[in-house]
C-alpha cells in the first residue's frame, strides 16, 4: 500500500478526555521482503543490523534465532539446547548478544518468567524472573542503551506495566523485578489483529535503537515511538508517542529498527510481508523537540489522535470480544503447560 498516514503526537494524558494533537505525515509502511519459509511460521521478535534480520519464532522446544537476509530467506540459524517455556519477544546488546524474551504467559499461571542470552556462537544462559504483584503476559521486550532490559505487560483495554530488574541479572537467578510505570494505549481504527479494534490497545512487541536514542512499542495494528533522553526509558514512556499505523497485518507482533531508523514489522503467517517505515525514529526526535517536555502521567495514545478514551457503553461487549479472541488465538497456538 503507498500513500501516506498521518500519526498523532497527542499532546495530553488524561483517558477520556478530549485532547489536542499535531499531525505529522508518516510513510506508509512498504514492503521489504516476503516471508516464505515455514520455520518462521509464528513471527514473534525482530532484531535488524542493518544488513541481516534476527527473527524469533514463537513457541519451539529449544533456543533458536534465524538469521535472514534482506529477501526474508534464512542464512543460518543460531541455536542452542535450552528449552524456553514461551518466548515472545527479541533484543540485541551493544555486545552482539541476543535476548529472547521468555515472558508469554497467556494463562497468567508462571512463578517465574526468563530472559535467555544467545551468543552468536550458541551459548546460551537463563536468568530467571520474579514479579512484585504476581503472574503477567508479556510480550514486548525494550534492552536501552546499558543493556537494562524492560518488559512490557499485554493487558486488557491497552492498561500497560513496564517492569524492569532490581539489581543485575543472576543466572538461573531469580531476579526480583521492580514496577517504574504504566502506560494506556487506546484504541485506533487502524484494520489488522485477529481480535478485531480490541487488538490496537495491546501490546504485541517492542524494539529500540542500538544507540538507545528512541524505543517503540506495537499493538496488533499500530506502533508507538518514543524519544528517549538520557537513557530513561521509563521517562521517556511517559512521553506521548508518534503512532504510526502498521494496518493488515493478520497478527502483527514483530518490531525492530534499522540503524538508519528506519522501522520494520512483521506478522505471524507465512506469505506475511515484513514491512519498513522509512525516517520513523527521527518523527519521533523532532516531536520530542516540539513538544518541549515530557507529561507527568499515565501515557495516552488516542485513537485517530484525539486522545478519546475507550466508549464506556462498548466496555462490556468489548471484553466478550477480547476473552473470546484470546482464547481462540490461545486455541491456535501450542503452548505447553
Amino acid at each position: 500500500m503507498r500513500g501516506l498516514f498521518t500519526a498523532a503526537v497527542v499532546l495530553g494524558a488524561f483517558v477520556g478526555g478530549a485532547v489536542p494533537a499535531v499531525a505529522q505525515e508518516v510513510p506508509a509502511p512498504q514492503p521489504v521482503c516476503t516471508n516464505r519459509e515455514s520455520r518462521l511460521s509464528e513471527l514473534s521478535g525482530l532484531v535488524s543490523d542493518g544488513e541481516r534480520l534476527y527473527a524469533l519464532n514463537d513457541g519451539g522446544t529449544k533456543t533458536q534465532v534465524h538469521v535472514l537476509g534482506r529477501d526474508c530467506k534464512v542464512q543460518k540459524v543460531i541455536s542452542a539446547a535450552t528449552d524456553p517455556y514461551d518466548a515472545e519477544d527479541l533484543a540485541r546488546s551493544a555486545d552482539g548478544t541476543l535476548w529472547l524474551s521468555d515472558t508469554g504467559d497467556n494463562r497468567k499461571q508462571r512463578e517465574t518468567v526468563a530472559l535467555i542470552s544467545l551468543t552468536p556462537q550458541g551459548k546460551a544462559a537463563v536468568h530467571r524472573l520474579t514479579y512484585p504483584d504476581g503472574a503477567h503476559d508479556v510480550e514486548a521486550l525494550i534492552m536501552d542503551r546499558s543493556g537494562t532490559p524492560y518488559l512490557i505487560t499485554k493487558d486488557m483495554f491497552g492498561d500497560s506495566k513496564v517492569y524492569r530488574p532490581s539489581g543485575p541479572l543472576a543466572s538461573p537467578g531469580p531476579t526480583p523485578l521492580e514496577k517504574v510505570g504504566s502506560l494506556q494505549i487506546k484504541e485506533t481504527t487502524t484494520q489488522g489483529g485477529p481480535v478485531g479494534s480490541i487488538g490496537s490497545m495491546t501490546v504485541t512487541g517492542a524494539a529500540s535503537m542500538s544507540d538507545g536514542s528512541v524505543i517503540a512499542l506495537r499493538t496488533y495494528t499500530d506502533a508507538y515511538l518514543y524519544a528517549v533522553t538520557d537513557g530513561d526509558v521509563a521517562a521517556a514512556l511517559q512521553r506521548e508517542p508518534v503512532r504510526v499505523p502498521l494496518p493488515n497485518e493478520g497478527q502483527g507482533e514483530a518490531l525492530a529498527f534499522d540503524p538508519d531508523g528506519t522501522l520494520l514489522s512483521g506478522g505471524e503467517g507465512v506469505g506475511q510481508q515484513i514491512r519498513a517505515v522509512k525516517g520513523a525514529a527521527s518523527l519521533a526526535v523532532e516531536a520530542a523537540k516540539s513538544e518541549g517536555s515530557t507529561s507527568g502521567g499515565t501515557s495516552a495514545a488516542g485513537k485517530d489522535g484525539a486522545g478519546s478514551g475507550f466508549p464506556f457503553m462498548q466496555v462490556g461487549i468489548a471484553a466478550i470480544v477480547l476473552i473470546g479472541g484470546f482464547l481462540l488465538v490461545g486455541k491456535l497456538r501450542k503452548r505447553r503447560a
